[in-house]
């Protein structure tokens, strides 16, 4: 995936946080999504330019049958629908060729086609109708026979049988349908629907797929207000007018249209319905019109529209029983009730993509006004979260201003509290606060304090045990019930198992809707705001406990949160991978707020985690921050733990004179506390200073450090201390090259740390295995090499897994093992593209050398 990204770039190979791979086809670059643009476009068209549109179109086709090479066993049924898919387009081509007087081409093509696809009834038909009277009667009919004889009698109503009646000079048969009226009522689409084209051609294949079963189609399309719900109906009503012949029906329910406008009473939709179709029937009440509504679409192919539902009830009694009709239903409500006896096929409609929100901002610019405005389109995409709505809003804006009208306009966008005053546009009719608005009034009051808390929450997403833990700082909710609103409103997204708000509803939740409590609002947030944190600090910390055992951190018990307590390392990880961008912007909200305990605990709890998985510039940014806050609440021993925790952050930046800076204030602190903590935090400042030292080139004075620790640990006493600074010692003597005192310290040190200390193992195994192989004995380094790895892998320390396998590698090819070498820097090139991508081109050029 690097490579494809490198070679077609990250709009075509996108980097995605989840680890999921993909890749983005441009539809221009496929001849399959060429043609079918153009057969969508044709579909528009007068006659002579649809003839020529899908002339052009069928071009894309080197030869009619596609996937040319790919097996059958595998590719078969793929094979089989794109064949129907060109022998459709080929079918509107002989229509609008007739329709357009394309007597010459006809004439050609017909006898072409029929030479090669006898078989197909319509294809029969389009020949008989270009040359059936040139044939004459009797040589005619003995073509029919023959057919008839070989494909079978054609289908009464079909178009090939009324061929043969117009040749024969026989009456045509009376189709069913053909005296019944045939509604259109499908509105003009206001908008264009961006970035929406694979979704309507996967709804179109969903419809295409029950209709040539002869099943009704419900398609369900839910999602937040002004996402475009109505847009993608309309363009998809459109784009499969011609697959419904008995007609189109629409209406708008108004279920959400706010003011003084009340939703639409089903029975007089079913009215309208009716009179459409059956002007005649003579049914009473809801229930008998719906019933003959029924009656009337079993045998008929209709498509109903049924825009902006408010629930299920309003929905119901409007769809058909059986047959090949369809429904599209929009809804901001989730409807899940539909789906019980209706084979629902349900659909969210999210926010665009960047490439399609931008299309929308610069539709109506022209191309000189694009360049110049483009320098602001990506962050106005960002300030409205790519949300349609917002997104036309701001396209009205853009229109009328001068780039230092733009500049005020992305101003005023990134302020949370003026956003939804710029996102208002009366004049014509598009506001998102009215939007939300209508969809904040049907909510129950817990909801609607739930929804304000969850504003109040940082975001960018949140557990269902954060969400339940909210309960305690106002009056009880019953949050389970209160998120389950919010999420079927649409209101709340709910993915990837967590809930989390569009930034427009999160803006909005927080100004324009009152939680509804007793006493001041500010004691109701900073009461939120404190639940919040607890939460996080509390579950942040019972995984770091499994991280790093020996570090103790003055975090209270757990009183009124709930905490999830991992299992194992892994266990532990995957919770923090899943809670970590919220527990940044935790942090963050820590110190906005003031709040100096969760400031300063809060990083502390979760650099283990950073360190592990090398995001080493957030931890820097989060301990800068703990640093200021500890020094006005925490105990000297706490600053110190601070200051080492920044100085190893340095460390692995190989920052190492910022690093001893840290450690010398780390020192000076612990030396003010002679209790045992705080002569454990002075080994462990000197101990780490002393590894900087070293870094450094200043081994004597590394030594020393390394001495005065093993004394202290020793004292106290403290297996693991004691086994880090003899293999800090021995780590030195092997510089020296006084290899055997360095294999003595460290064996020593081997024996001393024991199971209990994972991570401390893994460090001297390592230095054993670097002075193994200094004395040429490669076996015994590479078992040694293997023995730490496979430590740091369940301990899940990218960094360090990465930077053992690099030199374990070294030590494979040195003996001829290239095989494996080639295996350790796979992984190691895994790793770094994980670590965000560092060193990865030096990881591949070493790979090519070895293959």
């Amino acid at each position: 995936m690097s490579d494809l990204r490198e070679e077609l770039g990250e709009r075509v190979v996108p980097r995605i946080k989840s680890g999921i791979c993909s890749i983005v086809i441009p539809d221009e670059s496929v001849d399959l999504f060429r043609f079918r643009a153009g057969v969508r476009k044709a579909a528009r068209l007068p006659p002579v330019e649809k003839f020529e549109q899908l002339c052009a179109a069928l071009e894309e086709w080197s030869d009619s049958e596609p996937l040319c090479g790919l097996p059958d066993e595998t590719f078969g049924t793929r094979k089989s629908d794109l064949r129907e898919e060109w022998m459709d387009a080929v079918h509107s081509q002989l229509e609008a060729a007739l329709e357009a007087d394309e007597e010459k081409w006809l004439r050609a093509e017909t006898a072409k086609l029929f030479e090669r696809i006898p078989e197909r009834d319509w294809i029969f038909g389009f020949y008989l109708a270009v040359h059936g009277r040139e044939l004459g009667h009797v040589a005619r009919e003995r073509l029919i026979k023959r057919w008839v004889k070989r494909y079978g009698a054609p289908d009464p109503n079909s178009d090939l049988q009324d061929v043969i009646y117009e040749l024969r000079g026989t009456p045509r048969r009376t189709r069913g349908t053909s005296l019944r009226p045939v509604p259109n009522q499908l509105p003009p689409g206001k908008l264009r629907p961006f970035g929406r084209d694979a979704l309507i051609r996967d709804l179109q294949e969903v419809v295409k797929e029950r209709q040539d079963a002869n099943r009704p189609t419900l398609i369900v399309l839910r999602g937040l207000a002004g996402i475009g719900k109505s847009t993608v109906a309309l363009r998809l009503a459109d784009a499969l007018r011609d697959r419904f012949p008995d007609g189109v029906l629409h209406n708008n329910l108004r279920g959400f249209a706010g003011g003084d406008v009340t939703p639409a009473d089903p029975e007089e939709i079913l009215d309208q319905f009716l009179a459409a179709l059956s002007p005649r029937t003579r049914a009473t009440g809801l229930d008998g019109k719906s019933a003959a509504l029924r009656t009337v679409l079993a045998d008929r192919s209709v498509l109903m529209v049924l825009d902006d539902a408010v629930n299920a009830a309003q929905v119901r009694p409007l769809l058909p029983g059986c047959g090949a009709s369809a429904v599209i239903v929009t809804s901001r409500k989730a409807l899940g009730e539909l789906g019980a006896g209706q084979d629902a096929h349900f659909c969210t409609v999210g926010s665009l993509g960047d490439d399609a929100a931008a299309a929308i901002l610069l539709e109506r610019l022209h191309a000189p006004e694009q360049e110049a405005r483009r320098y602001f389109v990506s962050e106005l995409v960002e300030l409205c979260d790519r949300h349609p709505l917002a997104l036309t809003v701001v396209a009205r804006r853009l229109e009328h201003r001068s780039l230092q009208g733009i500049s005020a306009l992305v101003r005023d966008l990134r302020e949370e509290k003026d956003k939804l005053d710029v996102l208002h546009f009366p004049e014509e009719d598009l506001s998102v606060r009215m939007a939300l608005a209508c969809s904040e009034r049907a909510l129950s009051d817990a909801a609607r304090r739930l929804l304000w808390q969850l504003a109040v929450h940082p975001g960018p997403s949140i557990c269902w045990d954060a969400v339940m833990d909210l309960d305690p700082a106002g009056e009880p909710t019953r949050a389970d019930r209160a998120v389950e609103e919010l999420v079927a409103a649409s209101l709340v997204e709910f993915r990837s198992d967590r809930y989390s708000l569009h930034d427009l509803v999160r803006a909005f939740a927080r100004h324009e809707i009152d939680p509804g409590v007793d006493g001041p609002r500010r004691d109701f947030e900073e009461a939120t705001v404190r639940q919040v944190l607890e939460h996080q600090l509390q579950n942040v910390r019972a995984c770091d406990r499994l991280l790093d055992r020996y570090r103790t951190l003055p975090v209270g018990d757990p009183d009124a949160v709930r905490v999830c307590v991992p299992e194992n390392l892994a266990h532990a990880m995957t919770l923090l991978d899943a809670e970590y961008d919220a527990v940044q912007l935790g942090i963050q909200l820590a110190y906005q707020k003031g709040l100096e305990l969760y400031t300063w605990l809060l990083p502390m709890a979760l650099v283990t985690y950073q360190w592990c998985r090398h995001r080493l510039g957030d931890a820097l940014r989060g301990l800068a921050s703990a640093r200021e806050a500890a020094e006005g609440v925490a105990a000297p021993v706490d600053c110190a733990m601070v200051y080492r925790m920044l100085a190893g952050t340095h460390w692995r930046l190989e920052e190492f004179e910022m690093a001893a800076a840290q450690l010398q204030r780390a020192v000076l602190l612990s030396r003010q506390d002679d209790s045992e903590s705080g002569r454990l935090s002075l080994a462990r400042s000197l101990h780490t200073l002393a590894l900087t030292l070293r870094k450094q080139g200043n081994g004597a004075a590394a030594e020393g450090h390394h001495r005065e620790a093993l004394e202290l640990y020793r004292m106290l006493p403290d297996p693991s201390g004691e086994a880090a600074a003899l293999n800090g010692i021995g780590t030195l003597h092997h510089d020296r090259g006084e290899d055997d005192e360095a294999l003595r310290l460290c064996e020593e040190a081997l024996r001393v740390v024991g199971a209990a200390d994972p991570r401390g193992k893994a460090d001297v195994l390592y230095t054993l295995a670097e002075i193994r192989l200094s004395r040429s004995e490669r076996t015994e380094a590479l078992n040694l090499y293997r023995q730490a790895y496979e430590i740091f892998r369940e301990l899940e320390h990218w960094h360090d897994e990465s930077k053992l396998l690099w030199r374990y590698a070294d030590a494979l090819v040195a003996v001829g093992r290239s095989h494996e070498a080639v295996q350790a820097l796979e992984r190691v090139l895994v790793l770094r593209e994980r670590m965000g991508g560092d060193g990865t081109r030096e990881v591949r050029d070493r790979l090519e050398k070895l293959r």
